[in-house]
């Protein structure tokens, strides 16, 4: 079949994120100007750049409390920083509970029954325990198309890794088998790897 999106798919449930997968979960944690920790997860997300080290996400939807999108970008607005955390397997049901719409004010930390620790060189907080955790400072948001469509793009700045997911120098993602969204309800998780050289190596 062929749809252009502007006139519908006819489908049960929308299958472009189903298309566009596996993608990348970013466990976004951002602290507002008032004080409140908040964490959400995102998988529109990716890393951007090698130099400086960059990262992007963004944000679809709006909370009613927030003035056109939701608390992640709003609190970043306010305060220039957010931290990425990376999801493990053992962490889903947490991840999934931090996803909830909730009042402004509620720490998702709490509500997802998490531990939290405070980034080196942000003030953020960052979840305790996580495989890895990029440390950012915002450098752009940037309006997209559509309705409360936001793109946070920023440079990191502290690269936390979990010492047991280090092997022989090389961060060994089977170590915590990263979990990944796919379309509709559907997530993946990666333990199996295999490696290709490119024909220029």
């Amino acid at each position: 079949m062929f749809y252009q999106p502007r006139d519908g798919h006819g489908l049960p449930h929308n299958p472009f994120n189903a298309i566009v997968t596996p993608r990348p979960i970013g466990w976004i944690s951002s602290r507002g100007a008032d004080g409140h920790d908040n964490l959400a997860p995102y998988s529109f997300f990716n890393a951007v750049a090698y130099t400086p080290p960059q990262v992007m996400f963004a944000s679809t939807g709006v909370k009613p409390d927030r003035d056109g999108t939701k608390d992640s970008v709003a609190n970043i607005r306010e305060t220039g920083v957010f931290c990425c955390n990376i999801v493990g397997f053992e962490m889903r049901h947490a991840m999934n509970a931090s996803s909830a719409t909730l009042p402004g004010d509620t720490d998702e930390f709490a509500h997802a029954g998490l531990d939290k620790v405070e980034c080196e060189t942000i003030s953020c907080a960052r979840v305790a325990g996580v495989p890895a955790a990029l440390e950012c400072r915002m450098t752009q948001i940037v309006a997209l198309e559509g309705d409360s469509n936001f793109m946070v793009l920023g440079e990191v700045t502290g690269v936390y890794m979990r010492d047991d997911c280090l092997r022989d120098g090389l961060f060994d993602i089977t170590r915590y088998r990263p979990l990944s969204r796919l379309g509709y309800r559907d997530y993946t998780v990666i333990d199996r790897l295999f490696t290709l050289s490119r024909p220029d190596d």
